[in-house]
């Protein structure tokens, strides 16, 4: 007869404790869904960022970059035809200007080095 109640004890706990983690698994289900939603978007966008990169890559999409240098190649070109001066006074001014640039940038970063190693006016 012990066997029978300690039977029917482990039975009614156990089903208690069934009843008790029913709303624990429902919520864990919920959880689980989620997180596997969740990884199933990251994968997706994983994808096509992997794709993208790929057909770049390969030539088989135009990047921003070939865009951009498309339009600096029109501007140029539109810039020359519709210039009121010609050729060569253009290419005149523009090695002008470049070699104007490049004396301030010398200039610029000498300065700095001066500053930073402290050999001013020496």
């Amino acid at each position: 007869m012990k066997r029978d109640t300690r039977n029917q004890l482990l039975k009614a706990l156990l089903g208690t404790g069934l009843y008790l983690l029913d709303p624990v698994r429902e919520r864990l289900a919920d959880r689980i869904s989620d997180m596997s939603e969740k990884a199933q978007d990251t994968y997706e966008n994983a994808v096509d960022r992997v794709s993208s990169i790929t057909d770049n890559l390969r030539g088989d999409r135009p990047s921003r970059l070939t865009w951009l240098l498309l339009g600096v190649g029109v501007g140029v070109g539109v810039g020359m035809l519709l210039a009121p001066a010609s050729g060569e006074e253009v290419r005149s001014t523009i090695t002008e200007k470049v070699q104007d640039i490049g004396d301030r940038v010398r200039e610029r970063f000498h300065s700095e080095s001066e500053r930073a190693t402290g050999t001013q006016g020496m």
